[in-house]
């Protein structure tokens, strides 16, 4: 099972001076490219406010940049709520993050802070352009997968079959704390036993205490 998380807008400075390292090594020319292409954009162009200036001057520098795991490397409202800090090994190598810059990073991969969404252009292009069929062929290739990213991140790689989750409350689409409660549920299925369908993701998640309804490939979580 991989369970695959939204990155966040929001991402941890700092980390160690090494190369990257990523996985997924057949997506390495798309990166270079957009790395290439980022490092030559004025930071005028790169839809940055004011407040975060200094993380779109670091897209110049990129293959220079501290690097720490994908996993600490991102924050917010779900990372809070996955408490990555506090999962086993076991638990952190069922969990990826999609990712407009990188296509798709494993929670372990040493990635540099950026700035890049999956609604930017770069050198005139839509990320969907630039990423083609390849995340979706990616991730077809796994065996089974929990898509967690928002809708604008499914565009850049959808996975036919792959579970999907709706949060909810009162029949009615949650979106204030939306990302919090994909995050515990992040944390309940990494943590839980492997499982290979939505019926076996619904029984983790009930295990848990929550109230999911299973509706095709798609799950319900009422809050």
């Amino acid at each position: 099972m991989l369970i695959v998380l939204p990155p966040s807008e929001t991402k941890a400075p700092g980390g160690v001076n090494d190369p990257m390292e990523l996985s997924f090594p057949e997506f390495n020319g798309i990166r270079d490219s957009l790395i290439d292409a980022l490092a030559h954009t004025p930071i005028e162009e790169m839809d940055a406010p004011a407040s975060k200036r200094h993380e779109a001057e670091e897209n110049h520098s990129l293959r220079e940049a501290p690097v720490m795991p994908a996993i600490h490397r991102y924050t917010g409202v779900l990372y809070d709520a996955l408490d990555a800090a506090t999962l086993p090994d076991s638990a952190v190598s069922r969990l990826a993050v999609g990712s407009a810059l990188f296509g798709l990073v494993r929670a372990g991969d040493m990635i540099p802070r950026y700035r890049l969404s999956a609604g930017s252009r770069v050198a005139g292009k839509t990320m969907k352009a630039w990423w083609g069929p390849s995340i979706s062929d990616a991730l077809g290739a796994e065996p089974f997968v929990v898509d967690l990213r928002s809708g604008v991140y499914q565009q850049l790689g959808p996975v036919p079959g792959a579970v999907t989750v709706r949060v909810e409350r009162d029949g009615k689409v949650v979106s204030h704390f939306n990302k919090q409660y994909k995050g515990e549920l992040a944390r309940v299925l990494a943590l839980g036993p492997q499982v290979d369908s939505v019926e076996g993701v619904a029984d983790v998640a009930r295990a848990a205490g929550m109230n999911v309804v299973v509706d095709g490939t798609q799950l319900t979580l009422a809050v």
